[in-house]
């Protein structure tokens, strides 16, 4: 099974907690062998979970899988009587639900290899090509790679804000930021459409720190990704709709705000809320892997609520799970989250979760307060987590 970590850092981690250079550590004093033996601990959490994966697990993904397929086809079917109300409004529901767990459940973390121990070559990392306008080859790099890396890293997670919106007091204040909460709102109804943007890495061609031919390919492939989505969805399904075309095309496109939404809101709330901290690239030189698995924790927050909801999340709510064992089948991650907990509450480690409408709140907050220059101090965990 390929290692969770991939980058190495101080053994005592620190989190930006003030706007540009001050620091605050935030590991309750742990000496280096504390970090070692938290190292451990984590990795025979993870060590015992991947070796007992087995025939349950691959049923499990494989009935997520053709819960998927029934309910798209299902929608798809009732899409074509929408003219009829009753049929519209289950089809669309039933649509919209099928696209979340296919991105959610299945594609993301299918993309992140969690099920390539199973060797089946339609459900592989290597193979899956999901239902979302960003080419897989550009997500698994731009995510898996240096997303995953870099977690929360001011300068090298791009993650951080998507390079568009301020999250942190650290990143520099620009006037254009003082829009943020309105682009951000923009941003969740397009989500799809800004992460394959964001995967391009505009940014770095002009800085010239990439070759404008490079991204001339990638801009090629995700034009032939867009147009695929765009025949599928607002073309063929509709013309096959005959009179009722015009209502099966508008119930598309509900359908795909309502998964980007729904997307928008999981990542940010995992990434974003009050609790979960940042760090600057110093804190990369020398790494250890307690260090690493430190700067997951900490730059990371989980969601409250039954299993539907941690279902529809693609387990996302398991946030901090899911970034200490990115390849873990996320199946597991229920199982493993006390385990976790109790291993961050005896090392005094914060575990940073709440409800959903909790979550989010803090990340509209952050947003609107750093759309302002400045932005105060973030206050990290427990029940006074917020800005000050």
């Amino acid at each position: 099974m390929p290692n969770s970590r991939t980058v190495s850092q101080p053994a005592i981690t620190q989190a930006v907690v003030t706007a540009r250079s001050s620091t605050l550590r935030t590991t309750a004093g742990l000496s280096e062998f504390e970090v070692s033996r938290l190292a451990a601990e984590l990795d025979a959490i993870r060590a015992e979970v991947m070796g007992d994966l087995g025939a349950a697990d691959a049923d499990y993904i494989r009935r997520v899988i053709a819960v998927q397929r029934g309910l798209e086809f299902g929608g798809r079917a009732l899409l074509m009587v929408s003219l009829f109300p009753p049929a519209w409004l289950a089809g669309t529901g039933a649509l919209a639900v099928a696209k979340i767990l296919e991105n959610m459940e299945i594609g993301h973390n299918v993309l992140h290899g969690q099920w390539d121990w199973m060797g089946d070559p339609e459900i592989h990392s290597t193979t899956w090509e999901w239902d979302a306008v960003s080419p897989a080859a550009g997500w698994k790099r731009s995510h898996n790679v240096v997303h995953h890396t870099y977690t929360n890293i001011l300068g090298k997670d791009r993650d951080l804000g998507y390079s568009a919106i301020r999250v942190d007091p650290a990143q520099p204040w620009k006037p254009i930021h003082l829009f943020q909460p309105l682009y951000n709102l923009g941003l969740s109804l397009g989500f799809e459409y800004g992460i394959a943007i964001y995967d391009l890495e505009l940014d770095k061609v002009a800085a010239g720190d990439k070759p404008w031919s490079q991204a001339r390919a990638e801009i090629g492939g995700l034009w032939q990704k867009i147009r695929r989505q765009w025949i599928k969805d607002y073309v063929a399904f509709p013309l096959l709709s005959g009179p009722a075309a015009p209502t099966t095309l508008v119930a598309n496109v509900v359908a795909n705000v309502a998964r980007n939404v729904w997307g928008h809101t999981v990542i940010f709330c995992g990434h974003f809320p009050a609790g979960a901290q940042t760090f600057t690239e110093d804190q990369l030189v020398d790494e250890s892997p307690g260090g690493w698995y430190i700067r997951q924790v900490l730059g990371s927050a989980n969601l409250d609520g039954p299993p539907l909801l941690h279902l529809m999340t693609g387990n996302l709510s398991h946030q901090i799970e899911h970034h200490l064992f990115p390849d873990m089948p996320s199946n597991r991650y229920a199982e493993i989250a006390p385990k976790v907990r109790e291993v961050c509450a005896r090392y005094g480690l914060p575990y940073t979760s709440g409800s959903l409408p909790r979550q989010y709140a803090g990340v509209l907050l952050t947003i609107a307060r750093l759309a302002l220059p400045g932005g105060g101090r973030r206050v990290a965990g427990g029940e006074n987590a917020g800005w000050m």
